[in-house]
């Protein structure tokens, strides 16, 4: 069986899986998006070994959990209301938890080089707050999409004659931030498969080669082009709140910051001399080889439907 056709395989089985979970959301998405994000870490961390960097693990993955439920902190916090709630624990920000969590992780790290031989405490201490920020604050923010439906953080007046929602409205919200984070995952496939075809088609000059050798511009224009028209498509069929020009500029970051994610990946596994950065997923190589341009989009693509969007 050949490579692609492998990739195409694996592709069929596992994308209905993934935007079945970004549609149910909640504490659904929430878990597949730690697992991506525990074994992606272990894959940074053995990127960083071959280069004689070594991140501290007892440190990376818990920081890499606890950045991640930032983002679903306040569901988290309501559900729990009733035993808290007693104690009288009041609701942190979001950016309250993560400048704690940040001066906290900051500390350990040094601290824990301390008591480290191997490596040098730069190489190291920059590893690890790479993979911190790099998986768990970027990966996390697909978790903050999908949670920005929920009533308190969207802006129901903008979309609805009532700020009381009855069930009927909130699932029709709810729903939109499922179809909304599969928008943006289908777009980010598409335009990996428009550059990838359009690159092989017609792909002559090269995009970068001392990183990414098969890369061409003509690959990168097909990917943009694909991006943005898939997700103007995607506004008009399920994301009827969205406004044509946020469908348009969120295609066009997934145009163009996404190809920047996967450059990054690409230098960092050609900087450590490897291929894939593991061989977990059959004909994708590891989770960050398929989750690249995801982890660079996602951060941008939440700050934008955050501040721009549903700016109140």
């Amino acid at each position: 069986m050949s490579n692609t056709t492998t990739r195409v395989l694996v592709a069929f089985i596992a994308i209905p899986g993934i935007l079945i979970l970004a549609v149910l959301g909640g504490y659904y998405w929430y878990a597949l998006v730690l697992v991506l994000g525990l074994i992606g870490s272990h894959e940074f961390i053995a990127l960083a070994r071959r280069k004689g960097a070594y991140p501290q693990a007892w440190i990376l993955y818990p920081g890499i959990v606890l950045f991640i439920t930032v983002f679903i902190f306040p569901r988290l916090y309501q559900d729990l209301l009733p035993v808290i709630g007693k104690a009288g624990i009041p609701l942190p920000s979001q950016f309250q938890l993560f400048t704690v969590l940040s001066i906290v992780f900051m500390v350990a790290i040094f601290s824990g080089e301390l008591f480290r031989k191997g490596g040098s405490i730069l190489a190291n201490t920059g590893a690890t707050m790479t993979g911190l920020w790099y998986i768990g604050l970027f990966l996390g923010t697909c978790v903050g999409i999908r949670e920005l439906y929920a009533v308190p953080d969207f802006p129901v007046g903008q979309h609805f004659s009532t700020m009381d929602l009855n069930p009927e409205q909130m699932s029709r919200l709810w729903l939109w931030g499922g179809y909304t984070l599969s928008a943006v995952l289908a777009t980010i496939w598409i335009c990996d498969t428009a550059a990838f075809f359009g690159g092989k088609a017609m792909g002559k000059r090269k995009l970068y080669p001392s990183v990414s050798p098969k890369k061409t511009w003509a690959g990168a224009v097909w990917g943009f082009a694909s991006a943005v028209a898939a997700m103007i498509l995607f506004k008009y069929a399920a994301l009827d709140y969205l406004d044509v020009v946020h469908a348009g500029v969120i295609g066009l970051v997934i145009g163009t910051v996404g190809q920047i994610g996967d450059l990054v990946e690409s230098k960092f596994k050609r900087d450590a001399d490897i291929k894939d950065s593991s061989s977990l997923i059959p004909g994708h190589g590891g989770i960050l080889d398929r989750f690249d341009s995801l982890l660079f989009i996602s951060p941008v693509v939440y700050l934008y439907l955050d501040y721009v969007v549903f700016a109140r």
